[in-house]
């Protein structure tokens, strides 16, 4: 019988900013509270017969305590509570597994403690007071201290998890023969099914045909296939508008676009994502994924992928969870484009009620709104689904590189309210594909069917109903927490990895066919993969998480982390060996028949061999349907719909409102304001492929318009994507906002060279709450517009998603959120170093200032930033009204780029032409000086509207050239004036008709801008983190780069005929830096091979052959319990992986680079950061590891930090630096846990002494720095990396890897804008260098 074991560990100081956060929330809602003391305890699930030995026993207490403080781990509490006190213990729901047990899991196997099989995390609270507290003030803490959907309270220790009840067979049948209709909507309501009245009839009536009752099984598979989600009924239904029958669908209506646009789509309407002819690129890849190999060139035709879907429910429930298996089913999508992709980069996007920050007055928003029990107010949502997107793709290794955030709550004249109740979590993706693998095969009989991921929980179950579900909060709140869902980054991985190596195969793809698992769980992807030949699947197949899984949950659950693929017999050995070296599961559930139906054959009491026999009588087959009755063509849904006009009232603003009024509120709205507290803890620069993320400037200012990315490391061509969405709009007039949404994504994208415009394709994401009244003609006719823009534009859709129940019940109160259309516009780059971005430049000290508006003299402020900001909508919205002026403008523009005459650009969006300028120079750090000519109109109305436009900063010698080109082309081109002084303090002007209308120095107007995105940073960080980055970005001018005169020139070695040096780039469960870092070595002349620790611990591979070894970036084991933790363990503790890494270590003629989880595995190995008196071996007595001399801890934010950072080079021995010393070079700095905490300050003031911290982290005159972010984790004295006293070791935080190419630069001042070579390089190089000089 298994035992829950108790670790208890003492906080070690480190942890202030989330126990700082926690008690203030506690202090909030306590007053009387006095003091908080916590611990974490580690609940081990202990499986073997006898208790832990004393040697298991070292191994659980160094796995959980910390590395510097020995004695923090006992197995009895560390708090003590007398009667004033309250104890509290708060952790995970335990019907599912988190994913934090699962890596804690793996990190004890690969420590040998293999009799370990789940690890729960739970949090305990002192709370001391004067007296003691009553029930309320015990609910009160308990709400403060806990996320009610994903955590419970546990009033004592946990003592089994195993659930106390077995989950109900559930393969019943529903007696439709007898019992008719009734039947079936009993088991609608008992099963929570989301099914109409219309899909009642249908499958009573089917059934009846039939001559047989459908299981329950069999019912719920249905109602999740053909869920609105699933099936977009609405979309693909027969409309009826105001009576009069529509002739083509949305969805035909929307395929048409593709007739006025170029044909480069290869996938399009199908498939996991829509994908458009690429370029050919060569690039890096491994000779045999099954086993180490040497990376090679490579040359192949690649295609850009995109998708983009959104999580709005699940994100409604819970933010966090919803967002990161919002983020995971995309990446899903990706991956399982034809017969595999790659994933490259993501975007994001949220939308949320009004805000309502404690002690942050934003006037707009009304205090008396009330918000349901069962959805995350739209503080928390802001907060937590940004938090769960950004952490799965940190831990992912997927960067993302633009994105919108937007709020809204308002009563409407006619008294609607209309907020985001049920927010929208949006989330984008590009990825690239060879050309090979575009189509997927048909399924043929004998085909295996396979299942790789994570293993069945019980999550999700019903979630494609539940989020078709009308009005969200019609349906049980019990069923709610099935909508409550589990994002493992890990895994997802893991699974990325076994896909590739199958894409990757030197003798051919074996995937036949892939999809990925999302609504509907395994009865709708294994369904989908077998269409139309059928298959038969097996429950006792399925690797399962929970035991007591039933048949309708293990066939209907959405458990995530989990894709299906179709493989002939021959290649199983192939997925076998290349899973088990990627430590992903993959599971052989059945086989392609051939007959044409979907059989699921409950086996686990006796199981059915591989032959399809079994000794006992037959088993049941809760699912047993022909594919074609549940896939096939059904009959169209008819949707009658009636037009509804809005009340309007004019916009009224109040008398004698000034510019700088105006912009008080306009630049606090979120939609307009900074995004900071989006971009800075999200990667950007993961992959290495990222040519534009959203900072942009010497400050790093979120605010570039488009993203970019490479096709590969070696080239210059790639892909570019943008948003467009203007859903406020809506409100006055759906169509209006379609146009405004396609004409944002375009002059969001024309700042990138593209192809051809007429090759720009887009997906179109509609969230709407189309069954109720007037909202499905709004939306049919937001369709209508957006078809007939794209035809005049010659762009078209390629895909999409749609969620129509946007709406919420709020007490009696049915709240919708306005009609939203998210275009993401996407196109091939020729070339990714073409890009302009919005800060101001200077050029020559004076940079002049150009606007195209392309609804020339309009100026209407309906449904503007400007009118949100006064609880109004207004009468006319901006528009398109001329879209041939953005034909043109974008092709005058792109020709600008080519030309290279452009110097800074940006679009005219929320906030109107002030704000475009104003973002320009906060950007740009500087001043402007302009006059906008608008005759006879108001200073409002000219600086406020928001009718699109461009604004562009040239030369001024070319000046007249821009402006003819724009001119002849039949465009207004206005001179606006010029960009002023340098720095915080310079003055920014702007005038109207001559008469100046604001006077204010940039620093002021930049900090109102940034006003809302710290008051939300405060909330998720440090907040004394986040004043100092207030404060200094007051008073910054931007970072000064230093090459020193004696720097070498990066000249890559070359022996024709020579032995070419090995060099490991070797990764672990979770790491995801591996392939910039072997573009890195590769570019320097090194033989780089790919090597897993699975290989070593395999014993597939030894290093004696290598002279260097990369310890590559990323999350291995998540870092659940410490940076690098897991990683240490299955160094120390494996006996094969641990003696040949000392081995290795050992020989003179050997160096190693560890980056970011690199660098925190070589500080707890020993390897770096010890006494410089004496080379420590690594580990102590006992075969533990030996106490480090320094520990990478938490950032003191608290949180990841993804940042454009300076570091200085200086003197020391480290090999990988020489001639590199007082240099100062901007470079990715991406972590969580950089923080160097040292065993004594002594030990530190030696290392620094002997030149063993040869790189600092630098302020913005060069100098080493704690300020943050210059230091962006405080680490003592600016400490970003350290190495060995013989300086063969090198350990670093920040990502000099992905910086080797100029492209990957975030911001290159002149005169680095001049350099053809990037100063990176050289430590590359130097260590190619080293090993032809003998390297000992």
């Amino acid at each position: 019988m298994p035992s829950v074991l108790h670790f208890y560990v003492r906080p070690s100081g480190h942890e202030r900013a989330a126990s700082g956060h926690t008690r203030r929330k506690l202090q909030g809602k306590l007053p009387e509270l006095q003091a908080v003391k916590t611990e974490l305890c580690y609940n081990v699930n202990w499986t073997a017969d006898s208790l832990p030995s004393a040697e298991e026993m070292k191994k659980l207490t160094w796995l959980f305590g910390c590395p510097l403080l020995p004695g923090d781990v006992a197995q009895e509490s560390w708090l003590r509570s007398d009667s004033s006190d309250l104890l509290l213990e708060v952790g995970p729901r335990l019907n599912f597994s988190t994913p934090a047990s699962t890596n804690v899991v793996s990190v004890c196997w690969a420590a040998g403690l293999g009799a370990v099989d789940r690890v729960e995390t739970t949090r305990r609270y002192l709370l001391s007071f004067a007296k003691p507290p009553s029930s309320e003030t015990k609910t009160l803490a308990l709400a403060t201290l806990h996320d009610r959907m994903t955590e419970q309270h546990f009033p004592w220790p946990i003592q089994s998890f195993s659930l106390r009840s077995m989950s109900a067979p559930l393969n019943g049948r529903i007696d439709i023969l007898a019992e008719g209709r009734r039947a079936l909507e009993k088991a609608n309501q008992e099963l929570g099914l989301a099914l109409d009245s219309w899909d009642l009839d249908f499958y009573t009536k089917r059934f009846q045909e039939l001559k047989r009752n459908p299981s329950t099984v069999e019912a719920f598979d249905l109602a999740q296939s053909n869920s609105e989600h699933s099936r977009h009924w609405f979309f693909k239904g027969q409309l009826h508008m105001d009576g009069q029958e529509m002739t083509h669908s949305l969805f035909e209506a929307i395929m048409s676009t593709q007739a006025s646009s170029n044909p480069n789509n290869v996938l399009k309407f199908c498939d996991n994502s829509s994908a458009i002819q690429g370029k050919e690129v060569r690039f890096l890849q491994p000779e045999d994924p099954t086993r180490p190999s040497c990376f090679r060139q490579q040359r192949a035709l690649r295609h850009v992928v995109f998708t983009a879907e959104t999580h709005n429910f699940p994100t409604g429930v819970a933010p966090f969870s919803g967002a990161t298996t919002g983020t995971g089913g995309r990446i899903r999508d990706v991956q399982c484009t034809g017969r595999g992709a790659h994933v490259v980069a993501g975007t994001a996007g949220y939308c949320f009620g009004n805000l309502h920050i404690p002690g942050y007055n934003l006037p707009w928003e009304d205090p008396s709104f009330q918000y349901p029990e069962n959805f995350a107010r739209p503080l928390e949502v802001a907060i937590e689904a940004s938090n769960g997107a950004s952490d799965y793709g940190n831990k992912f290794g997927e960067p993302v590189l633009a994105g919108f955030a937007r709020s809204l709550g308002l009563q409407l004249p006619d008294g609607q309210r209309r907020e985001w109740i049920k927010p929208i979590m949006f989330s984008g993706g590009i990825g690239s594909m060879e050309a090979e693998h575009v189509s997927k095969e048909p399924p043929e009989p004998g085909m295996d069917v396979v299942k790789v991921g994570g293993p069945v929980y019980r999550i999700g179950v019903g979630g494609g109903a539940a989020s078709s579900v009308q009005v969200q909060g019609d349906n049980s709140s019990d069923l709610d927490f099935g909508a409550v869902q589990r994002g493992d980054p890990e895994m997802e991985q893991k699974m990325n990895r076994v896909i590739r190596a199958c894409v990757e195969a030197a003798r051919g793809n074996p995937i036949c066919s892939l999809h990925d698992q999302g609504a509907g769980g395994n009865g709708n992807v294994l369904k989908e993969l077998s269409d139309p030949a059928g298959a038969v699947i097996y429950t006792s197949r399925f690797q399962l998480g929970d035991p007591t899984l039933n048949a309708l949950e293990i066939w209907g659950a959405e458990y995530q982390e989990s894709n299906a693929l179709l493989l002939r017999p021959v290649d199983r050995d192939f997925l076998s060996r290349v899973s088990a070296r990627e430590r992903c599961p993959a599971c052989f559930v059945g086989t392609i028949t051939g007959d044409r139906r979907i059989v699921l054959v409950d086996d686990r009491d006796c199981p059915v061999g591989r032959n399809g026999e079994g000794d006992a009588p037959s088993p049941p087959t809760p699912v047993d349907l022909e594919l074609d009755w549940v896939l096939g063509k059904m009959p169209r849904k008819e949707f009658f719909l009636q037009r509804s006009l809005p009340v309007l009232r004019p916009l009224a603003l109040p008398p004698g409102l000034s510019v700088r009024q105006a912009l008080e509120r306009v630049l606090r709205l979120p939609a307009v304001a900074s995004k900071r507290y989006l971009t800075n803890k999200v990667d950007r620069s993961v992959g290495g492929l990222v040519a534009q993320q959203q900072c942009v400037g010497p400050l790093q200012t979120p605010l570039a318009d488009v993203a970019v990315v490479a096709l590969s490391h070696q080239e210059l061509v790639g892909a570019a994507t943008a948003l467009g969405e203007q859903p406020v709009k809506s409100l006055l007039d759906p169509k209006v906002a379609a146009r405004l949404a396609v004409a944002e994504a375009l002059t969001n994208l024309v700042f990138a060279l593209v192809t051809d415009l007429r090759d720009v394709k887009c997906s179109g994401n509609w969230m709407w709450a189309a069954k109720l009244p007037g909202e499905g003609a709004a939306l049919a006719d937001a369709c209508a517009a957006m078809v007939a823009v794209m035809a005049a534009l010659g762009v078209a859709v390629d895909g999409g998603k749609d969620s129509l129940s946007m709406a919420a019940r709020v007490g009696s109160e049915t709240v919708r959120a306005p009609g939203s259309l998210v275009i993401s516009a996407y196109a091939v780059c020729p070339d990714i170093t073409a890009t302009v971005t919005p800060d101001l430049k200077r050029p020559g000290g004076r940079g002049r200032l150009l606007f195209v508006p392309l609804s020339p003299g309009q100026h209407r402020l309906g449904g503007t930033a400007l009118a949100q900001c006064f609880s109004q909508l207004g009468e006319q919205p901006p528009n398109l009204d001329l879209p041939e002026n953005l034909v043109r403008a974008f092709r005058i523009t792109q020709g600008l780029l080519r030309d290279r005459l452009l110097c800074s650009g940006h679009d005219v969006s929320d906030g109107g032409l002030v704000t475009c300028l104003l973002e320009m120079a906060f950007a740009g750090n500087c001043g402007i000086e302009v006059d906008v000519p608008a005759p006879g109109v108001d200073a409002l109305p000219a600086l406020f509207a928001e009718e699109p436009g461009l604004v562009l900063e040239v030369r001024g010698p070319d000046l007249a050239q821009v402006l003819k080109r724009y001119r002849d082309a039949g465009l207004y081109c206005l001179e606006l004036g010029a960009t002023g002084d340098a720095g915080p303090h310079a003055l920014v002007r702007v005038s109207v008709n001559g008469a100046v209308v604001l006077e204010e120095s940039v620093r002021q107007l930049r900090a109102l801008w940034e006003e809302t995105s710290f008051q939300l940073d405060r909330l998720q960080a440090e907040p004394r983190c986040v004043a100092e980055e207030e404060q200094g970005l007051r008073e910054r001018t931007g970072p000064t780069y230093c090459l020193p005169p004696g720097f070498p020139k990066a000249s890559v070695p070359r022996e024709p005929g020579g032995p070419v040096p090995r060099v490991a780039i070797l990764r672990e469960e979770g790491s995801n830096g591996d392939r910039e870092m072997a573009d890195g070595f590769h570019s320097a002349g090194f033989e780089v091979w790919d090597v897993t620790m699975q290989d070593l611990c395999s014993g597939a591979i030894g290093l004696d052959t290598f002279r260097g070894v990369a310890f590559v970036g990323g999350f291995s084991y998540a870092d659940v319990l410490g940076s690098a933790k897991g990683w240490a363990a299955a160094v120390t503790f494996h006996p094969l992986a641990g003696a040949e890494l000392r081995r290795f270590r050992k020989r003179p003629d050997t160096f190693s680079l560890g980056v970011c989880n690199g660098c925190q595995l070589l500080a707890l190995l020993g390897w770096v950061g010890g006494s410089p008196s004496e080379e420590a071996e690594g580990t102590g007595q006992d075969s533990l590891p030996a106490r480090p001399g320094l520990l990478l801890r938490h950032n003191l934010s608290g949180r990841f930090e993804s940042r454009w950072a300076s570091v200085r080079v200086g003197p020391g021995p480290a090999l990988m630096l020489r001639g590199m010393e007082g240099a100062v070079l901007p470079v990715w700095s991406a972590h969580g846990e950089g923080y160097m905490a040292f065993s004594s300050p002594e030990l530190q003031a030696q290392i620094e002494a002997r030149g063993l911290a040869p790189l600092h982290w630098a302020d913005d005159d060069g100098n080493p720095t704690e300020q943050y972010p210059l230091n962006p984790n405080g680490s003592p004295g600016g400490v970003a990396g350290v190495c060995s006293l013989d300086g063969r070791h090198l350990a670093l935080m920040p990502h000099p890897e992905r910086a080797v190419r100029l492209w990957q630069w975030a911001w290159q001042p002149p005169p680095f804008d001049a350099l053809t070579t990037s100063p990176w390089l050289q430590l590359f190089i130097n260590a190619r260098n080293w090993t032809r000089e003998g390297g000992c």
